[in-house]
């Protein structure tokens, strides 16, 4: 059967600036048996090339075309909704880039959107100028909705976090492009160039890649290298389709997938876990 994966990165192929063990060998794998891959991540700070030059640190040699960033959702969705608009950005240079690249002018002059993504160019200069463009009618968009990143130091507010708080002051809802919103994710399937039922997510967050899979029908594996563990699968009313202790202990071909363990919850100490 033909079938390609998604791949998400924080938490799957490395943690920080830490190498998760066996993913470079995994990828290796994909690109020798010709399997479509794409990584797929909600950080909007770096751009494609951003991203290859950090995976090549991590023994990962890829190109530009397998990597798919919120940022370039983002630019994608309001070049669909508006070709050759204007949006004020909070965000860093992977977002301004897929903006420019779809003919979309920087301006603080009514602005079609507000857009906000990952970085941490953030002031309360910036979120002035975003909510008085907001309440003069600019629409709310967002990167995505994960209120906190992960760092090498710590957690830190993510862009879901910015964006309540300009939610808060303008009484305007934010749409968030990407994962899990079906938008990035079919995008994602179409860069790819199959079916829905041929697309494989593996992901480490219940919250993104796993709900993102589970709402567009695709296969989803749950890696426990980054922020789920066992013990906390049983708070969501849907479930991956196998769960891994890490991306080294898959293998390309998915009819391997039987060989991994399915969710399920049974009862230990008279708590129910999932295994």
């Amino acid at each position: 059967m033909r079938h390609g994966y998604l791949i998400d990165m924080d938490g799957v192929i490395y943690r920080g600036s830490e190498p998760i063990p066996g993913a470079a060998d995994f990828i290796r794998r994909l690109q020798r048996n010709d399997v479509p891959y794409l990584f797929l991540t909600n950080n909007s700070a770096y751009t494609q090339l951003d991203v290859v030059v950090k995976l090549r640190k991590f023994g990962i040699e890829t190109s530009q075309e397998h990597v798919y960033t919120a940022a370039l959702a983002t630019a994608e969705f309001v070049h669909r909704q508006k070709p050759n608009g204007t949006a004020f950005v909070i965000g860093e240079g992977g977002l301004l880039g897929a903006l420019n690249a779809v003919h979309y002018a920087i301006s603080r002059d009514s602005p079609d959107y507000v857009i906000v993504g990952e970085g941490r160019v953030l002031n309360f200069e910036l979120v002035e100028q975003a909510h008085r463009l907001i309440v003069l009618g600019a629409h709310l968009v967002s990167t995505n909705a994960d209120t906190w990143c992960p760092t090498d130091s710590g957690p830190r507010p993510g862009c879901g976090a910015i964006v309540a708080l300009l939610e808060a002051a303008s009484g305007r809802k934010a749409y968030h492009v990407g994962k899990p919103n079906p938008f990035m994710m079919r995008a994602a399937r179409k860069r790819l160039g199959l079916r829905t039922d041929e697309i494989i997510m593996i992901g480490d967050t219940m919250e993104t890649d796993i709900q993102g899979a589970v709402e567009l029908g695709y296969h989803s594996i749950l890696v426990l290298t980054g922020s789920s563990t066992e013990e906390t699968l049983q708070r969501y009313p849907f479930s991956p389709s196998r769960v891994v202790d890490s991306i080294a202990d898959l293998e390309p071909d998915p009819a391997t997938l039987s060989l991994y363990r399915p969710y399920k919850n049974v009862e230990l100490d008279n708590h129910s876990v999932a295994v």
